[in-house]
């Protein structure tokens, strides 16, 4: 069984979709895309620096933009048959326009209006995100907790990533918790997933009033609470939501699992969470689509297991 995922926040790079506006239709695709939001996505894609494309209300649309251009050229859904669907963070979007809860357009509209009002949020004050590599969960949490960080993110095979003020995770790294290694600032602008994101759960409680959603047409699951979600309604819910409340992948990745999934593959800029699945997920096949290189080994593993979840 195939799972499909899209990547989060800072998996965006300089010039990372060059190579794709490249493919046949993909540079009129990115247009009319660019055009619908009011974002030059081809500009920031491919001649932007990190700095730019640090910036949330740009990475936000580009990293579904992307997700969506590289999946189209893998094949359409009925092609590629995934047996779920997933997305971490914003990449929950992208996972919605795959299942078609929200059509790609739409999808579009909505995460460029998220970008908008969590970079607002952000500005109010200085905030950020920083990952713990190793050491134990519970341990690390309860650390966090006594530092005044959230632990926004629980990504499984051991990492998590803390949210909240400068001045909050400059005091993380010089006091890390037992058995963390390392502590890794991110690229995003913001403290994201916590509670000082509240003012953008509102904005896109707004936007969301405008669309209207359609049931996943395969499993979706979601962040909140790593569940598979058969409503579109409820997708839409949880989507808004999601920006304020922790993400936890550990628990999608656990319902993988239980749907028998076999191979995974992250749709660009793929990576962060092949990484993630090789340690927690032993014996699934992995592959991260970074550039259309990849295409060929993607097409393969699709051939070899795509297929429909099981049913828990």
């Amino acid at each position: 069984m195939l799972v499909l995922v899209a990547p989060g926040q800072g998996a965006q790079t300089p010039g990372f979709l060059t190579d794709w506006l490249a493919l046949p239709g993909a540079a009129d695709r990115v247009a009319a895309w660019s055009d619908a939001i009011g974002l030059d996505l081809a500009h920031y894609g491919t001649k932007a620096d990190a700095d730019e494309i640090r910036d949330t209300s740009v990475a936000q649309p580009l990293l579904v933009a992307a997700g969506l251009l590289s999946a189209a050229a893998l094949g359409d859904m009925s092609e590629i048959a995934p047996g779920a669907v997933a997305g971490h963070s914003v990449g929950e979007i992208t996972a919605a326009a795959f299942a078609g809860v929200l059509d790609d357009t739409a999808a579009l509209a909505l995460v460029r209006k998220r970008g908008l009002a969590m970079a607002d949020a952000a500005a109010v004050t200085e905030t950020g995100m920083s990952a713990l590599l190793g050491g134990d969960p519970e341990v690390s949490v309860a650390h966090l907790e006594k530092l005044g960080l959230t632990p926004a993110n629980v990504n499984g095979a051991g990492q998590i990533v803390a949210a909240g003020t400068m001045e909050q995770l400059a005091a993380l790294n010089e006091d890390k918790p037992e058995g963390v290694r390392k502590v890794v600032p991110l690229k995003v602008a913001g403290a994201f997933h916590t509670h000082h994101m509240a003012p953008a759960v509102d904005k896109l409680a707004e936007a969301a009033k405008a669309l209207a959603p359609a049931d996943p047409k395969v499993t979706y699951v979601s962040n909140k609470d790593g569940r598979a979600v058969a409503s579109g309604a409820e997708v839409l819910e949880r989507l808004v939501g999601q920006v304020a409340n922790p993400v936890r992948w550990d628990r999608c990745m656990e319902t993988f699992k239980e749907l028998g999934v076999t191979a995974l593959i992250e749709v660009c800029p793929g990576g962060t969470l092949t990484g993630l699945a090789k340690r927690a997920l032993p014996g699934v096949k992995t592959l991260a689509l970074k550039t259309p290189a990849d295409l060929d080994a993607a097409r393969e593993l699709v051939a070899e297991h795509a297929g429909h979840a099981e049913q828990a």
